[in-house]
């Protein structure tokens, strides 16, 4: 009885650790392989994959990757324990990898793009960008002095802000004056409201009240239609004219809301000054930008960068330099550059560190994290400030990233974004 309950007992010890022994290995293996990765058409990339136990990898998809000089075939190809891993590939296309121990238990599936080698025109220079919204934003709710007494229209019909409203009375609003006339137009009757919340379309029913202050018909709302700014042009493809800037989305300023574009453009800008950045107030660039100098025109408004294209001619009136590109796996912790502008129109080359790389995080504007170390740029800005977001990074010769949040409370340290994640948000 004793021999049998001390074999059972081994046999849980034994369960449990080698349970133990492949969680590790599991969470080694999630930690150092990326999610998603970039390749360069042509190029080679050793990756460290630290694993306890055999490792095999399927591809959906055949004769797109190479492992260790070998075709990924769609059966499973055994790589061993703890091994350097390289890939490259010979043409363009994405391929899913699935990654098993010894070719039975699940590990992870990653995504791998394969891009075309070129090069990129790195920029540096800031840019006026203006925005025409898809729809009225809601950016507040009020109330209305009417018959002396304050009544709130829109309670509690769900429209609150963030809220995008695109039809009143089944008629399309493209402006704050358009929506400003239907309401009048509507008087007190109940008007219907299309709104868009998320990425669903709601309807509500207001009945406006006329203010006693201006005599005209209101439903409690503020709105907002445009938005203005300046930034920083990171890149554009001199074959494409497709081009990238900022490095993350424009959000409202009183929502947080990601504003969706429905026309925009950039234009030339002239930096006049700095307000330094300290530690819990953020610095920022001061400039103008003048109607008639347009350098292009914004097609998409996304969580990491706005994108679009020049128009043509455009790229005379732009200063950069051409760059090959530099993935995630070509980047190191140590020292980099970027290009800004933060006088003028002068772009300057300023020396910084890259202090860590994130491994796994390739979609977010957080891939790096960066630090100013060129005493010229700290003397003028105190480190990263609001306009330099898009400020491309360069490292070993390749422009690798952009610079898109500062650190408030040490505006010498920021954060940048891989250039490969950019990339797949521009028709290149």
């Amino acid at each position: 009885m004793r021999k049998y309950t001390f074999i059972k007992k081994a046999l849980i010890v034994l369960m449990a650790s080698a349970l133990a022994v492949i969680c590790v290995s599991y969470i080694k293996v999630m930690l150092t392989v990326p999610g998603d990765m970039v390749l360069i058409e042509g190029e080679e990339y050793s990756y460290n994959i630290d694993s306890l136990f055999p490792l095999s990898i399927k591809a959906d998809t055949e004769g797109i990757l190479r492992i260790n000089g070998n075709k990924i075939a769609s059966s499973y190809n055994h790589i061993g324990v703890s091994k350097p891993v390289s890939l490259s590939s010979d043409r363009d296309g994405s391929v899913k990898l699935q990654l098993r121990f010894f070719g039975l238990l699940p590990v992870k599936t990653v995504n791998v793009d394969v891009v075309s080698n070129k090069n990129l025109v790195a920029c540096g220079n800031t840019v006026g960008v203006k925005l025409k919204l898809d729809g009225i934003l809601v950016i507040g709710i009020s109330d209305v002095l009417s018959n002396n007494q304050k009544v709130i229209p829109v309670k509690n019909t769900g429209i609150r802000p963030g809220n995008v409203i695109t039809r009143i009375n089944d008629e399309n609003v493209d402006s704050i004056q358009e929506l400003v006339d239907a309401i009048e137009n509507n008087g007190a009757k109940p008007l219907k409201i299309n709104y868009r919340s998320g990425n669903e379309i709601q309807q509500a029913m207001v009945s406006p009240v006329k203010s006693s202050e201006d005599d005209k018909y209101h439903i409690g709302l503020w709105v907002r239609d445009s938005t203005a700014g300046i930034g920083t042009l990171t890149y554009y493809d001199e074959k494409t004219g497709r081009f990238g800037a900022l490095g993350h989305g424009i959000t409202d300023i009183d929502t947080g809301t990601l504003m969706s574009v429905k026309s925009g453009e950039i234009l030339e800008s002239s930096i006049l000054g700095v307000k330094m950045g300290k530690s819990g107030v953020p610095g920022e660039l001061k400039g103008i930008f003048t109607e008639g100098t347009k350098l292009g025109t914004i097609q998409t408004n996304t969580e990491i960068g706005i994108y679009g294209k020049l128009d043509k001619l455009a790229a005379e009136r732009i200063e950069g330099k051409v760059y090959p590109v530099g993935v995630r796996a070509d980047i190191r912790e140590g020292p980099a550059t970027i290009l800004s502008n933060i006088d003028g129109k002068k772009i300057e080359e300023y020396d910084i560190l890259i202090q860590r790389v994130s491994r796994q995080n390739l979609n977010g504007t957080k891939g790096m994290i960066i630090k100013i170390t060129d005493h010229r740029l700290l003397d003028a800005t105190g480190g990263i400030v609001q306009g330099m977001s898009g400020s491309p990074i360069i490292q070993g010769g390749k422009i690798v990233g952009a610079v898109t949040h500062v650190l408030v409370n040490d505006p010498t340290r920021g954060y940048g974004i891989f250039i490969e994640a950019m990339l797949r948000n521009t028709t290149l």
